[in-house]
């Protein structure tokens, strides 16, 4: 049960005997009042850098504008469209202006307030109150006219830690929109790499079902000399049709990724229906040596992460601090009176300043309660950051690992596509010594084909593992100031 405000008055004020008289009362209140927190706090601990084996060396962090380096205007343009468009993003940056909004309300229970009240109340006066005839049993108008301040004394930081836990939300915030932002950059960047993949895979079809129809027109023509069997004739002939339905399911996903990328742009199917990106002009950046953990630290989720442990470890520290006295400083200045003859004379003046004391005394166990809640929060907060940290590297090591295949796949790929091109010159060469058949230039051909199809895809995948390993490292993240403490965090390990 809180104890009511105790409110000194200007006229005792002027007894101090009676202040001295209530002092061994308020020690007795004070005493009471700071019931134990011991044994409760966070028991959480975050991860260190070296037992997740990331470096502590230097390496050129992906910038802002990551996706320059493609050298692709178009591409450019269409970021420039979706970071500027996106309802995804514009919600997270609605999100993060909530988040700041509350910080003004926490900055405010720092700082005094001031009011005033005006009012005017018609009534009668009771015969049998603490008031005499006549006025007891008359009916009166009172009229108040009063300024009224207080401010709070902030002795236990009460107040500091819930402003410094709205802080921790607002930066947690302001990171989350940075990671919406980096997150839609690489979903374009990866629409956009798979229509040209699809482009790519379009134009080689098309070359395929050319050779196919000239194949299958030289097998009929042997067929009609006696030089292949009608087997080899329907063989050729059912090879056109296969092509040909590869040619309408890509036509399908060519229109399905443009719907998609014009989704990411926040815009109508027809502001992608013209796209035609180029796979051969997108270069393939190069592969880090390392992974320093400046890099993982600077990834917005990880920031935002740490942010939230802050929030929360400040919230215990307020839950901690509600345990001891609140003490504020309360005045007002004014007139006041019952009529209007002599409302706003000398004679009507009111005035009046003390200190205001509050302090728990039987809550039910309330505040224990809710200091263990805020406890495990904090302990949530902690083990949701070494998740998103953990997390964070996995996605770093996959997009490496798998980049460095795919560059093994490409060189593999390339050498094969080398020898099969030399076969198709050589078959070219006997056809025009009159050595050979040109069908069996086509065949040859074939293997070109194949392996030129076989190279769109890997570049393709290649390009899509750079764009994750870019948003694995953060996306260009610079976050204005970070918490200070195991990967930088700030997190308290007490």
């Amino acid at each position: 049960m809180p104890l009511p405000t105790l409110f000194p008055s200007a006229r005792a004020a002027q007894h101090p005997g009676r202040l001295l008289g209530l002092a061994p009362i308020l020690a007795a209140l004070l005493l009471a009042g700071c019931a134990s927190t011991g044994g409760v706090r966070p028991t959480a601990r975050t991860i260190e850098p070296s037992q997740l084996g990331l470096s502590s060396t230097v390496a050129a962090f992906p910038r802002d504008n990551w996706w320059l380096g493609f050298h692709s205007p178009e591409l450019d343009r269409l970021m420039a469209l979706a970071l500027a468009d996106n309802p995804s993003l514009q919600e997270a940056q609605a999100r993060m202006r909530q988040a700041q909004a509350a910080v003004g309300v926490a900055q405010s229970s720092l700082e005094p307030t001031l009011g005033a009240a005006v009012n005017s109340t018609r009534q009668r006066f009771s015969e049998n109150d603490i008031y005499p005839p006549p006025l007891g049993g008359g009916v009166y108008t009172e009229n108040q006219a009063l300024l009224q301040g207080s401010y709070t004394l902030d002795f236990f930081g009460r107040n500091h830690a819930q402003l410094q836990a709205a802080v921790g939300q607002a930066r947690a915030a302001q990171a989350q929109a940075q990671a919406a932002r980096v997150l839609l950059a690489a979903n374009v960047a990866g629409a956009y790499i798979n229509l040209a993949r699809l482009t790519a895979q379009r134009a080689v079809l098309e070359q395929t079902l050319r050779q196919r129809q000239d194949i299958e027109r030289l097998v009929s023509d042997r067929v009609s000399t006696g030089l292949e069997t009608t087997l080899q004739q329907r063989q050729a002939q059912a090879e056109i049709p296969q092509i040909r339905l590869q040619l309408e399911q890509n036509a399908q996903s060519l229109e399905q990724a443009r719907h998609a990328l014009a989704a990411l742009l926040g815009r109508g199917p027809e502001e992608t229906q013209s796209l035609s990106p180029s796979l051969g002009t997108l270069p393939l950046p190069a592969l880090p040596k390392a992974l320093p953990a400046a890099l993982i630290g600077r990834r917005a989720d990880v920031v935002a992460a740490r942010w939230q442990v802050q929030s929360a470890l400040a919230g215990v520290k307020a839950a901690r601090a509600a345990f001891y006295p609140n003490i504020s400083l309360t005045a007002f200045a004014g007139f006041t009176a019952l009529g209007f003859s002599q409302f706003l004379t000398t004679g009507s003046r009111a005035y009046g300043v003390g200190p205001a004391l509050t302090l728990p005394i039987f809550e039910g166990g309330k505040l224990r309660a809710n200091l263990r809640g805020q406890a495990a929060a904090a302990d949530a907060a902690i083990d949701q950051y070494n998740a998103t940290l953990v997390n964070a590297v996995r996605e770093v090591a996959d997009a490496v690992s798998d980049r460095r295949s795919l560059q093994a796949q490409i060189m593999q790929q390339q050498e094969a596509l080398g020898l099969a091109q030399d076969a198709f010159t050589l078959a070219k060469k006997r056809y025009g010594a009159g050595l050979g058949n040109y069908l069996n230039v086509l065949t040859t051909e074939t293997a070109v084909l194949q392996l030129e199809q076989a190279g769109a895809n890997l570049k393709a995948q290649a390009l899509v593992d750079d764009v994750a390993l870019i948003r694995a490292l953060g996306g260009g993240y610079a976050p204005p100031a970070q918490p200070q403490a195991g990967l930088n965090t700030g997190i308290s390990r007490r």
